[in-house]
Order: C-alpha cells, then structure tokens, then sequence
C-alpha cells in the first residue's frame, strides 16, 4: 500500500510538471537558436533604379544545429539569398539581401522574416532608407 502511495504521488508530481510546460526563465537554450548581430540596416538614401545589398550576420547561440527552411519578404523588390546548411552551433553566417529601388520612391521599410528549425522560429531583420526620385534638371 505505501508502494502504491509513493507510485500515485510520483506519477501526479510528474503530470503537473508536464501541465506547467519548460520552464521559460532557464538559461539554457534546447535547440538551435538564430542571433542577428543587427536586425535593422538603413541604406540612407539612394536614387531610383539603384540596387543595395547588405549581409545580415547570424550566429547560433543555441545547442543544435541550426537550419533555415525559408526566407520571406515583403516584396519583390527585396531577394534574400542564404546557405541551406546546417549551421552549427557557435558558428555564424550571412543573410544576404539585395534591395532593388525600380520603380520605388520615398521612405521605404522592407521586412525580412527568417524561418528556421530555432528555439525562437521565426526572426525578422528590416532593411529601410529613402529612395530619391531623378532630378528633373536635364
């Protein structure tokens, strides 16, 4: 009977841990995590028609290997180009994203979104600056 006791007790100390899900506050991270080293780059300004190119730098922080499944953005202006291999932990890599301002004018803010096997699936990085219209002194 105090065997059975101990077993029932263990078993509904086990179920509310489960119920309460991971514990958010721990340090440690499971998994493989994406760290941008800036998530934000302003081109400043550019005439129409130019092309701007930065590479978003990223380590993974976390504890696996870490794998981007896809790279979405919020137009076609912006072409993002990545490695689909896996990347290890403590090792970094670039995003590298090409923004093309034909056709564009003005303030512009382009959203990244980076899906991946991480912990905190998915990242976003923007690219933003000003797109100058042509001179019409001619």
């Amino acid at each position: 009977m105090k065997y059975a006791l101990t077993i029932l007790t263990l078993f509904f100390a086990l179920t509310t841990i489960y119920a309460q899900g991971p514990d958010t506050d721990a340090e440690t991270v499971t998994g493989p995590k994406i760290s941008f080293a800036k998530s934000k780059y302003d081109f400043g300004e550019v005439n129409q028609g130019e092309k701007v190119q930065y590479d978003f730098l990223y380590v993974n922080t976390g504890s696996g290997p870490l794998v981007i499944s896809d790279v979405k953005t919020t137009c076609g202006c912006t072409a993002p180009n990545w490695s689909r291999e896996a990347l290890a932990p403590g090792d970094s890599a670039k995003l590298k994203v090409v923004f093309s301002s034909v056709g564009k004018r003005g303030m512009q803010n382009k959203v990244i979104t980076v899906y991946s096997n991480a912990v905190n699936n998915p990242e976003r990085v923007t690219l933003t600056g000003n797109v100058l219209l042509p001179s019409s002194n001619q």
